[in-house]
């Protein structure tokens, strides 16, 4: 069970940030900068992870994701009104509740914290809090609990194909030139994630209207998981206007473009550059890796990708570390940073990576794809 409790870092970072922005004076500033500062130094630092569980606690677990959506959707409420002069009545009055004062708080909020926490911290929660772990249980298509925690984490960056193309075309494409979430060799960060995004929604589309088509429905009505998935995100602009105004709104627009850039970033470096021949079986070697204990306990183990593409069912804790798989050489958050503010390093950097790959890895007809480029 204690090992269980570093699966707590995400909520606990996401209360943490939340009692930041309570007390202002810098303190949001002070927390972000520890916060990256103890994930960098944690994968730099501390042995490579490569726990398996074969006594796991699945309710202890499981609350560990479920604490996201509460926590984030609270984070994301506060900033927007700290940072708009909007006087929402009955979001001061619920706060008031609870005994706080959100518009001390708001008094007490510094230009530098807004800055921080409008262009990084706010967006990046976004992407690793709300649709890494909307991710992790738009997996478990046959729970209904956990489909509707995760579609409304997804719901903060408008990425509702997450739940559909992602589940069923990314796992079925992956490495090929249909799959949209696959970065080919020396694409450019932000063309892939302008790429990446239209064409996901395009293929969910596909999908959905490929579905509903079979079970003899309309394709443009609510049993539309793309229709229902807009729905979600357009419901939160509308929290966003009554807590902080047109202001708020237009916050959270920024805040769904910056998180779904950073989301992309992920994807960029989870397959970049690998490829695999269409309707071969997927294996271990068509995904980075990353054994890094911090990366694992925050994004709950998705650096485990070639275990997650093996068994796309299996629960987060039951994915295994694979030592002689392809690996990045840092942990997923430095990586993610790396390949978004410094892309041109980056792609340095992974080309000694790539040439290991062709080399160790890659089977004679993915050599001859490669011979292509």
């Amino acid at each position: 069970m204690i090992k269980h409790l570093r699966y707590l870092l995400s909520p606990l970072s996401l209360f943490i940030c939340i009692v930041s922005v309570l007390k202002g004076n810098y303190y949001p500033i002070a927390f972000i900068i520890l916060f990256d500062i103890v994930i960098a130094c944690g994968d730099l630092l501390f042995s490579e992870d490569r726990e398996y569980f074969d006594n796991a606690n699945p309710a202890f677990l499981n609350l560990s994701l479920y604490l996201n959506l509460p926590l984030l959707y609270i984070l994301c409420s506060l900033v927007l009104f700290v940072m708009t002069d909007f006087n929402s009545q009955w979001y001061i009055s619920l706060w008031n509740y609870f005994g706080v004062n959100v518009l001390e708080s708001r008094a007490n909020i510094t230009f530098l914290d807004m800055c921080v926490l409008f262009i990084y911290t706010t967006p990046l929660f976004i992407a690793t809090m709300g649709t890494n772990v909307g991710h992790e249980l738009t997996h478990r298509k046959k729970n209904k609990f956990d489909m509707f925690v995760g579609n409304w984490l997804l719901a903060l960056s408008w990425d509702c194909t997450f739940a559909i193309e992602h589940v069923y075309g990314h796992h079925k494409n992956v490495g090929s030139k249909e799959d949209p979430a696959t970065a080919s060799r020396n694409e450019n960060i932000y063309m892939f994630t302008l790429r990446s995004t239209f064409k996901a929604h395009k293929d969910a589309w596909k999908i959905e209207i490929s579905r509903l088509k079979r079970r003899s429905e309309l394709p443009f009505s609510f049993k539309n998981k793309m229709i229902k998935g807009y729905m979600r995100s357009l419901s939160v602009y509308v929290m966003a206007f009554y807590i902080g105004g047109l202001n708020g709104a237009a916050i959270f627009v920024v805040w769904s473009i910056i998180a779904k850039f950073y989301l992309e970033a992920i994807n960029y470096i989870e397959h970049y550059g690998l490829v695999r021949v269409a309707n071969q079986p997927v294996l271990p070697r068509h995904s980075w890796n990353s054994n890094h204990i911090m990366s694992s306990s925050l994004l709950y183990n998705l650096n485990r990708h070639s275990s997650h593409h093996e068994k796309a069912n299996l629960k987060y804790w039951e994915l295994k570390a694979y030592p002689n798989a392809p690996m990045l050489p840092y942990g997923y958050i430095q990586c993610l940073h790396m390949a978004f503010l410094t892309p041109f390093l980056y792609k340095n950097i992974m080309q000694s990576k790539l040439d290991e790959w062709d080399n160790n890895f890659a089977s004679d007809d993915e050599k001859k794809i490669l011979s292509t480029y």
